[in-house]
């Protein structure tokens, strides 16, 4: 039978939008179940808080649990695995971290970070803080700097593991300020003990975790991480003052499998920038990311850089 050419062409353009129309169905109507959001550093961590905190916003705002998956290992990497083999419809995603673009380099991985997770949306960036026992004299950054220089080794820097964002900062602080530091790395939550004790004597470590202790006096504060102060510590200095150009914040953003649909992403991306949310963070100390896909994209490549030469110079790779 032939087909009259103005019925083919109506036939052929249904044809090619029909992927489209189907797409944008699916889109609409995401999620229809559970979706699973998986974090590398187990319960009670900066991670964990702010997996739970998007994790319920999201669910609030899509009328679907977000059920958060705690996948502890690695520094990360377990979890970050795991995504890069997880079916790509949306519904298994990953906290990504300043850890992710720090892996990238410090381990021999069997995934490309930027090139096997896709960006959904940037969350929140948060400072670290330097914070040391009362058992320090030092009650500014360039006190402590003056010790260290007078005790070398014998002032221990607290760690949340090899490789961990704390650690990182922590070298990036010895190599800017020409101080050394004998480096502790304990597991996750442990660090706290460590620190109440006076077994270790400084950290820097994550402000939703540490924001507690500070408030009650265990530790000092000496400065904050980020390129400028923070509002919930106005008071406290941001260590760039004394060491110019210092930089090592923790942010936090969604991620999911390569080839996730581009319209469930683009979706997540809308519902994470959720004005409510990112008053709570802010009212956390957190600074609201943000931003497109593309935006997130780019901070990863950012960080991965920054923290690559930081590693390769101090030679602190692991296989």
């Amino acid at each position: 039978m032939k087909i009259p050419r103005r019925q083919f062409l109506n036939l052929a353009v249904a044809a090619s939008t029909l992927p489209i129309s189907i797409r944008f169905a699916v889109a609409q109507s995401y999620p229809t179940r559970s979706v699973h959001l998986l974090e590398g550093f187990g319960a009670g961590g900066a991670p964990d808080i702010i997996a739970r905190l998007i994790g319920q916003s999201l669910s609030d705002r899509l009328g679907q649990s977000f059920i958060i998956e705690n996948r502890s290992g690695a520094t990360g990497n377990i979890a970050t695995e795991a995504i890069v083999r997880a079916p790509p419809d949306g519904y298994t995603l990953l906290l990504v971290n300043a850890s992710n673009a720090i892996n990238a380099t410090m381990h021999n991985l069997t995934f490309d970070t930027v090139r096997d997770i896709a960006p959904v949306a940037g969350i929140v960036r948060v400072p670290l803080v330097m914070e040391v026992h009362p058992s320090i004299a030092a009650r500014s950054v360039e006190e402590f700097i003056a010790y260290a220089k007078a005790n070398p080794r014998k002032i221990n820097m607290a760690s949340a593991g090899i490789g961990s964002l704390p650690h990182v900062a922590g070298e990036m602080f010895k190599t800017m300020a020409g101080v050394d530091l004998f480096h502790v790395p304990y597991r996750g939550a442990q660090v706290f003990p460590a620190l109440l004790t006076g077994e270790a004597q400084v950290y820097f470590g994550p402000l939703l975790s540490s924001i507690e202790y500070i408030r009650a006096g265990n530790f000092r504060t000496l400065a904050v991480t980020t390129a400028t102060r923070s509002p919930i510590l106005p008071d406290v200095p941001a260590l760039g003052e004394t060491l110019h150009g210092y930089e090592a914040s923790a942010w936090y953003s969604l991620g999911a499998p390569q080839r996730t649909p581009e319209e469930v992403i683009e979706k997540l991306n809308k519902e994470v920038a959720d004005p409510k949310f990112q008053a709570r963070l802010a009212n956390m100390g957190g600074t609201a990311l943000g931003g497109s896909p593309a935006d997130f994209a780019k901070l990863i490549s950012d960080e991965v850089k920054k923290w690559s030469r930081l590693i390769l110079a101090a030679d602190m790779k692991r296989g």
